[in-house]
């Protein structure tokens, strides 16, 4: 099958299931996801298809659509946890300051923390302080706001005047969406005020994201790529998509 038979094929499945995974169109037509992705990429430029976190929808679906936290939770969990591990060796030296986004790798990060390392620990994310709450060497700071049920986190002009006021040592973000053209985003505007004060309060900013989520875009940019010191991934990650960001100047880690 020529690319674009592929390509015309894969849109009539996304326009038939109304949500079709990355994964699954692999299996359908015995390609690489990296094959899929670009297939989706080009769809999306030409108005087919609208990509979405692991895969795709119909132009005609709205791009705020957003996953639950149990649902995203169960996605890629291999490719989180490698992240996550990945992760603690950016963590600051005792005594240090740390920021936890909210989302399902960063849950994992704060679930992996060494008990015998000091930190403060600041957080918007309910279950990342209910799973450190009591932690022997971690102080902990829940930031104020309302809780958003998708994220399960704090959010809003309470959470946003709270990070104004802090500076830490290494925030670790997550994100929806991450691309050359729209940076880090997500589809909340509540949710992408609460990120961008973070990227501020910051001296350091690790974004955790498994490789669905990059040349996926949200609606909302919270974070430009300069703003990005580190981005922790997964081998799914395309080469030419590693080598931009190198070149936009986020270090890309593989785990």
């Amino acid at each position: 099958m020529y690319a674009e038979e592929r390509q015309q094929a894969i849109a009539q499945l996304v326009v038939e299931r109304g949500r079709v995974s990355v994964n699954e169109i692999s299996e359908q037509f015995d390609v690489t996801t990296e094959t899929v992705r670009r297939d989706l990429s080009a769809l999306e430029r030409i108005g087919l298809v609208r990509r979405v976190h692991g895969g795709a929808v119909p132009a005609s679906a709205l791009a705020v659509i957003e996953a639950g936290l149990g649902e995203r939770d169960q996605a890629n969990t291999d490719a989180k946890d490698r992240i996550a591990e990945a992760a603690l060796d950016l963590l600051p030296p005792a005594d240090g300051t740390v920021l936890l986004d909210a989302g399902s790798t960063t849950g994992r990060l704060a679930r992996q923390l060494p008990r015998d390392l000091r930190l403060t620990v600041v957080t918007h994310a309910v279950p990342v302080a209910a799973r450190l709450a009591g932690g022997p060497n971690v102080d902990l700071h829940l930031l104020p706001g309302r809780v958003r049920p998708t994220t399960q986190a704090a959010v809003g002009a309470d959470t946003v005047i709270a990070l104004e006021r802090i500076r830490v040592d290494v925030a670790f973000l997550g994100t929806n969406g991450l691309s050359i053209g729209h940076g880090l985003s997500t589809p909340d505007r509540d949710e992408a005020s609460t990120k961008r004060a973070m990227v501020a309060a910051a001296r350091r900013v690790v974004c955790l994201a498994d490789s669905s989520k990059v040349g996926s875009e949200s609606p909302i940019r919270f974070a430009e790529l300069a703003e990005v010191d580190v981005l922790i991934t997964d081998d799914g990650i395309a080469a030419a998509d590693r080598r931009d960001l190198e070149r936009a100047g986020v270090q890309v880690v593989v785990a």
